[in-house]
């Protein structure tokens, strides 16, 4: 019987379908569910799933492992396509499976490249080479075609108990560690015997790497070098919920505005810094000088700093931005005229496709309304800019999507920098995973970074997180509210702060390069 189900499960088509299965699994493995054991599981069952296939074989496996982890795992992508997007379903659709398609190249490409550089040694594949090369294909996902870093099998620790080690090794160093212990399992039930002492003693590299795991995470957690100042920050994040619908409309343009400063009034004797979110002001600056005028008036006679999305403009350039109204270098009043000059901006750096700019434009937008869709023609910031200057607290700000860049928000955090910002409007996915998703993402920046983070977004979840990625308040989704609170800061820098990513990925690079000087000797 038990030959006949191995036999059935080896047959191509179902092969196929339970590489599907397994990786459409690991979304359990995120927010919202955050089951993060999943997630070694499944990669442990398809390493030992497809250990005996051919390379070619293995490549069509882990594609469909892939494409079920991102056509489930994103599948709140559609959601904007589907409802903005002005496409038919099977358009729609049909975009869907080419990413997640794309997407499943490179889990397909890391396995590939384990079984063709390492095609008879088990325990050098599944516990160097195979990690080795999930770690280099997840990377290279984060900067291929703009890079798409969702769903980095490291994410899944973000409430996990190895989190910690993330201030060390960041979100890709957590991969790795993941990709490890699924070799490690799949290398326990190899079946070159079935005795109890063979099975014991291939169990030991599990216990190895998961006792290693464990004292990092504990060491990492107990011997932070981030230590709390004394200082804190009174903060009020403003959530306006407006509907995307109305939100580029012109007659909606004044009504949201004054809510947005409706909703701050109450707060204004006693916040320090408030927060608006992603183009809480849907227009261009010199459209709106009026009130900007105001609210900078209004925001340092109260002794204080508003943060707010816009659309700024210089020498004919758009951006998507971030600017400061009030008071910025010190907590007492300032000058009480805005100057709009362009000094104390931030400029999103890392654009969305379709949604900030569009590739080959001319030829793409007469297609359909996806690819016209409002505010979709931005000019690109510089990848390090100073941090903004807020009542005299030095904040590092990243704008919706590219929270998602370790590196980018690593290259614009010093040692002066006190928060960790970033800004959304997520109303395009409704209420689908993806925001949820977006929300764990930007908890691992500031395990990351060691610092606290603010996140304020239309519709949630805004919230503020502390240096060990724990959210410590927010508000509901899909309501209108105003979030208060006292933010202790802190000092020190991370490792991973001072390092980044590149310890790991050369670590990685020279697993490879040996695996293939050994290939090429036999």
């Amino acid at each position: 019987m038990l030959l006949r189900l191995r036999a059935i499960a080896h047959h191509p088509v179902i092969r196929l379908v339970l590489a599907y299965l397994a990786g459409a699994s690991t979304a359990l493995a995120f927010a919202p569910y955050e089951l993060w054991p999943i997630y070694p599981l499944a990669m442990a069952f398809a390493l030992g799933h497809s250990r005996s296939l051919t390379p070619k074989q293995t490549f069509l496996y882990w594609l469909s492992f892939g494409f079920g982890c991102f056509s489930v795992g994103i599948s709140w992508v559609h959601v904007s396509i589907d409802t903005y997007g002005g496409l038919p379903l099977i358009a729609s659709l049909g975009l869907m499976t080419i990413l997640a398609l794309y997407l499943a190249l490179y889990p397909a490409l890391a396995a590939y490249l384990a079984i063709k550089l390492v095609p008879n040694s088990l325990a050098l594949r599944y516990l160097a080479v195979f990690p080795a090369a999930w770690i280099l294909t997840e990377w290279a996902r984060g900067w291929v075609l703009t890079g798409f870093p969702w769903l980095w099998a490291g994410y899944s620790q973000t409430n996990g108990p190895l989190a910690p080690l993330a201030s060390n090794i960041g979100a890709l160093g957590l991969s790795l560690v993941l990709a490890m212990l699924a070799g490690a399992l799949a290398f326990i039930f190899t079946r070159s015997s079935n005795s109890l002492r063979a099975h014991g003693l291939r169990a030991a590299p599990l216990l190895l790497i998961t006792t290693l795991a464990g004292l990092g995470a504990y060491a990492s957690a107990q011997l932070s070098p981030i230590t709390p100042t004394g200082k804190s920050v009174k903060v009020a994040l403003v959530q306006g919920n407006i509907a995307q619908s109305m939100k580029w409309q012109p007659e909606a343009l004044w009504p949201t505005m004054l809510k947005y400063m409706d909703l701050s009034r109450p707060s204004l004797a006693d916040t320090e810094l408030f927060i608006w979110p992603e183009a809480a002001i849907p227009a261009p600056e010199y459209m709106v000088e009026e009130f900007l005028d105001n609210a900078n008036k209004v925001a340092s006679l109260n002794n204080s700093a508003i943060i707010t999305g816009i659309i700024s403009k210089q020498q004919n350039h758009f951006y998507n931005s971030l600017i400061v109204l009030g008071n910025h270098q010190q907590l007492q009043q300032e000058s009480a005229d805005y100057r709009g000059d362009g000094s104390n901006e931030f400029r999103k750096h890392h654009l969305l496709p379709i949604g900030e700019f569009v590739p080959l434009e001319d030829l793409l937008r007469p297609l359909a309304p996806f690819f016209n869709l409002p505010m979709s023609s931005f000019a690109r910031g510089d990848f390090k800019q100073p941090n903004l200057d807020a009542v005299g607290h030095l904040v590092a700000p990243a704008i919706c999507y590219e929270i998602a860049f370790p590196e980018q928000l690593r290259a614009n955090v010093n040692g002066g920098t006190e928060l960790l910002l970033t800004v959304s409007n997520d109303a395009w996915f409704g209420r689908s995973n993806g925001p949820l998703q977006h929300m764990e993402i930007a908890q691992m920046r500031a395990i990351e970074l060691g610092r606290p983070l603010l996140r304020a977004t239309n519709n949630g979840v805004t919230a503020v997180v502390d240096p060990s990625g724990k959210i410590t308040h927010s508000l509901p989704q899909f309501e209108t509210g105003v979030l208060k609170a006292e933010v202790p800061l802190v000092a020190g820098s991370t490792g991973f702060a001072r390092w980044g990513q590149t310890p790991l990925l050369l670590l990685c690079t020279i697993i490879l390069i040996g695996a293939v000087i050994r290939r090429l000797r036999i």
